[in-house]
Order: C-alpha cells, then sequence, then structure tokens
C-alpha cells in the first residue's frame, strides 16, 4: 500500500501468543495524520481496558 503525504495507517500484527504489536506507517511522521496514528497506538498499547473492549468484540 503506497501512503501520500496526507495519510498514515496503523499496521497491526498478532503473532502465535496473541500478543499485539501496532506499527505507525506514514511518510511525514510529523503529519497530523501520523500524530493521530501515534496516539491511536499509544491507546492500544497502554490501555488494559481500551485493549479489552477491542478483543472484546471478537467474542
Amino acid at each position: 500500500m503506497e501512503l501520500h503525504e496526507n495519510q498514515a495507517a496503523l499496521v497491526l500484527t498478532i503473532d502465535d501468543k496473541g500478543e499485539v504489536s501496532v506499527d505507525v506507517a506514514a511518510q511525514d511522521s510529523t503529519s497530523l495524520p501520523a500524530e493521530v496514528c501515534n496516539a491511536i497506538a499509544m491507546k492500544l498499547i497502554g490501555d488494559e481496558n481500551f485493549q479489552e473492549e477491542i478483543m472484546g468484540s471478537r467474542k
């Protein structure tokens, strides 16, 4: 996938143990879209309630 200057993306990877890693892809890491993706990534990594809420939707 090719991203334009005004775009950013979250890349989620789940390993065999169910561990989630989050990466942000962007042409410019200081752009607003990249900053929003970084904020979401930090929330995914650091907020257990948010993780449970998201993973609970899989059940």
